[in-house]
C-alpha cells in the first residue's frame, strides 16, 4: 500500500503538506493541492486513521453531542455535520444527551476517552465550557469561551412578528422557549422588539424545545383569544396544532400560527406551516470549518459567527380583517 510519503514524493512536497492538503486543515497553493490529490490518485493512497492518531495524540474522528435527538431540529443538523465532515476526511460519533445535564457531561467524557480530534457540541444550557481537553465549537447556543456558529435568533422572532402585522393581525399569543437558553430568549426579544405597538401579546407561555406542552398553556388554548398563536420552535408549533384541533380551533380559519427553525416535515403537516428557517447546511457545514480551523490554530482568538434566517410561508397563516376583530 501507498505511503503518505510515497505520495509526498511523487509530488514533490513534504508529508505535512500532504496531510495538510488530505485533511483540509490548512490552506496551500491550488497547483500544489492538485498535485498532491493528483500523486495520491496515481498511487491509490488510502489514509490511515490509526497512523494518524498515534502521530497526532487524537483520532481522525469528531463528536457531535446533541440535546435531544427525538427533535427532528437535531437530526438534520447532524446530517448537515455528516456531511462535511465526510467530505474533509472525517468520521462521525453522535451522543444524544436526552436534554440531561449530567448525561451531557458523561457524554463528553467519553467523547475525551474516544480520543475525538474535536466536539461539536449544542449544549442543553448555557453553561461553560471549560475544561474539556478537546477543540470544541457549540451551534446554536454561544457559549462566551468557546468557538461558535448560530442562527440569528433576534431576528428570526422579527421575522414572526413582521409577518403577523403584515398579515393583518393585532392580538396574538406567544409560546416561548425555556428561559435558561440565551436563544430562546433572544427569539422571544426580537419578537416582543418588532411586536412594539402594533400587536398586543395577549398572553406568553414558556414550554420546552421536546414539543410537550405545560397543562396552563393546554388550558388556554382551549380558548385561545387570539387570531395568531407564535411559537419559539416547530415542535411546540405542531403541538399547539394539534391541542387547537383538539378543542375544535381551526388552523389557519380560526387562529393562524407560526413556527421556528424550518425542520424538514414542517411542509408536510397540515396545514403546512409557516415558520423561520435556521440554515441548517450552512449550520453544519460552518461548525465543521471552524472546529478544522481551531484544530490547525489553537491559539487563534474565540469566533462567533452568526448567519441570517429568513421567513418561509405556507399555509398556516391567512389574512386577518382588522376591523373583525379577534375569533
Amino acid at each position: 500500500m501507498a505511503r503518505l510519503k510515497d505520495v509526498a514524493d511523487l509530488a514533490g512536497v513534504s508529508t505535512a503538506t500532504v496531510s495538510n492538503v488530505l485533511r483540509g486543515v490548512k490552506a496551500v497553493r491550488p497547483e500544489v493541492r492538485e498535485r498532491v490529490l493528483a500523486s495520491a490518485t496515481r498511487l491509490g493512497y488510502v489514509p490511515n486513521p490509526h497512523a494518524q492518531s498515534l502521530r497526532t495524540g487524537h483520532g481522525h474522528a469528531l463528536g457531535v453531542v446533541v440535546p435531544d435527538l427525538t427533535n427532528p431540529y437535531f437530526p438534520a443538523l447532524v446530517q448537515a455535520i455528516e456531511a462535511t465532515a465526510r467530505e474533509r476526511g472525517y468520521a462521525l460519533l453522535v451522543m444524544d444527551a436526552g436534554n440531561d445535564a449530567d448525561r451531557e457531561r458523561a457524554s463528553l467524557a467519553l467523547m475525551a476517552g474516544y480520543r475525538v480530534a474535536g466536539v461539536i457540541w449544542v449544549p442543553v444550557d448555557d453553561r461553560s465550557a471549560h475544561g474539556w481537553p478537546f477543540a470544541l465549537v457549540t451551534v446554536d447556543r454561544a457559549l462566551a469561551d468557546r468557538d461558535a456558529i448560530v442562527a440569528d435568533h433576534a431576528e428570526g422572532g422579527a421575522l414572526a412578528a413582521r409577518h403577523a402585522i403584515r398579515w393583518g393581525h393585532r392580538r396574538v399569543g406567544l409560546v416561548t422557549g425555556p428561559r435558561s437558553l440565551a436563544s430562546a430568549a433572544a427569539r422571544r426579544d426580537g419578537f416582543l422588539r418588532e411586536a412594539g405597538g402594533a400587536l398586543d401579546v395577549a398572553w406568553m407561555h414558556e414550554a420546552p424545545f421536546t414539543g410537550e406542552l405545560p397543562v396552563d398553556l393546554h388550558e388556554r388554548l382551549a380558548s385561545p383569544g387570539v387570531s395568531l398563536v407564535a411559537c419559539a420552535n416547530d415542535a411546540q408549533a405542531v403541538a399547539v396544532l394539534r391541542a387547537l384541533r383538539a378543542g375544535g380551533v381551526r388552523v389557519p380559519d380560526d387562529v393562524s400560527l407560526i413556527g421556528f427553525d424550518d425542520v424538514p416535515w414542517a411542509e408536510f403537516v397540515d396545514p403546512a406551516l409557516t415558520t423561520v428557517r435556521q440554515p441548517l447546511a450552512a449550520l453544519g457545514a460552518g461548525a465543521v470549518a471552524m472546529l478544522l480551523d481551531r484544530l490547525a490554530d489553537p491559539g487563534s482568538p474565540r469566533r462567533l459567527e452568526t448567519l441570517a434566517v429568513t421567513l418561509v410561508e405556507r399555509r398556516s397563516v391567512t389574512r386577518r380583517d382588522v376591523a373583525g376583530g379577534t375569533p
